[in-house]
């Protein structure tokens, strides 16, 4: 006698898994929600800025329970990937070339000299080198998501990344307010000041919300400037993975090495050539811009809940100044490179 041969109701190990990320996962999206909420009260505010304040508020003002860490941790790496890949849609290669050599002039000196710059001031510091790396990267590039991009090659511990983070959001926000009062006292007309807000604020929500205290020009120059320097996340990540490489080789030959480009920032690049083509509708894009938000929140609600204020005391204040002259630094240089040119 034949019987029918037993069905797989799906992996039970996978179905665990799902189920410990649950709670966690849950927290996270009602905390993304309460941020979307609150960020639509005023036109300055953004939901991946709240979201990653209302974390961190959350994480110090009650205890997280130790339950919700997996579901935590699985949206503060892997959502945080998923809009690192979406927000390759928001540009394609005509948009680069549209720049033009001023503007991409001024993008590449900013980049560099924050980059580099950076780093360099953290030595002086005497921050670890993994730390001063991830705060050279945020603000060069694109903020928390490219902490996250680059984290993924470097040994910096969750506080050191918290950190980072922290920085970025704080001193981005910041920019949201003295930007506008600078460009007006030095006569930025629209064009000007957006090009220097897009190539010297940290997050694109953050260079949306600076640029829209002046006109829609200055908005559509400023996105075009910042988008372009998301662009650079890959050649940078793939910079740091060399440098790390070759280092890994010398101190510990066979070790395992990073990759040269995460997956995920294959995607990314993925993404930038598909927006390139054309094939997508603007109700697509539309779409995508709107998920891309919805996920980068949550994760950055997931970013903000590992920050913690008495592990950052641990780590004193010298990357709190180190982030103050980051900000200088990316403010300054974006500023004379864009009068120059």
């Amino acid at each position: 006698m034949h019987g029918r041969a037993p069905t797989v109701q799906g992996d039970p190990s996978r179905r665990a898994l799902y189920r410990t990320r649950l709670p966690g996962a849950t927290y996270v999206a009602v905390l993304a929600a309460i941020s979307w909420s609150l960020a639509a009260l005023s036109d300055a505010l953004t939901p991946l800025v709240v979201g990653v304040a209302l974390g961190a508020l959350a994480a110090n003002v009650a205890p997280v329970p130790p339950s919700f860490a997996p579901g935590i941790g699985w949206a503060a790496k892997s959502v945080l990937r998923a809009g690192v890949v979406l927000l390759g849609l928001r540009l394609s290669l005509g948009d680069v070339a549209d720049l033009g050599a001023r503007g991409l002039f001024v993008v590449a000196t900013v980049v560099a000299a924050t980059f580099f710059g950076t780093q360099w001031i953290a030595r002086q510091l005497g921050l670890r080198r993994d730390l001063g790396l991830l705060i050279a990267t945020g603000y060069s590039i694109c903020g928390a998501s490219a902490i996250a991009a680059v984290n993924g090659t470097v040994g910096a511990d969750d506080d050191e990344t918290a950190y980072a983070i922290t920085l970025v959001t704080l001193y981005g926000s910041l920019s949201i307010l003295v930007l506008p009062l600078i460009g007006s006292l030095i006569g930025f007309d629209d064009q000007t000041f957006g090009t220097w807000v897009g190539a010297s604020v940290h997050d694109v929500g953050q260079v949306v919300a600076a640029a829209s205290t002046r006109s829609d020009a200055a908005v559509e120059a400023a996105t075009v400037v910042k988008l372009t320097r998301v662009v650079l996340l890959a050649p940078l990540v793939a910079l740091v993975a060399t440098s790390r490489r070759r280092s890994q080789t010398a101190e510990e030959p066979g070790s395992a090495r990073p990759p040269l480009l995460p997956l995920f920032v294959i995607g990314f690049l993925a993404m930038i050539l598909i927006r390139t083509t054309g094939v997508l509708s603007d109700s697509t894009l539309d779409g995508a811009a709107s998920l891309e938000k919805v996920v980068l929140t949550a994760a950055l609600v997931a970013l903000g809940l590992g920050v913690r204020v008495d592990r950052m005391r641990r780590l004193g204040g010298r990357p709190l100044l180190v982030g103050l002259l980051a900000w200088f630094l990316v403010a300054g240089s974006s500023a004379l490179a864009t009068a120059l040119v």
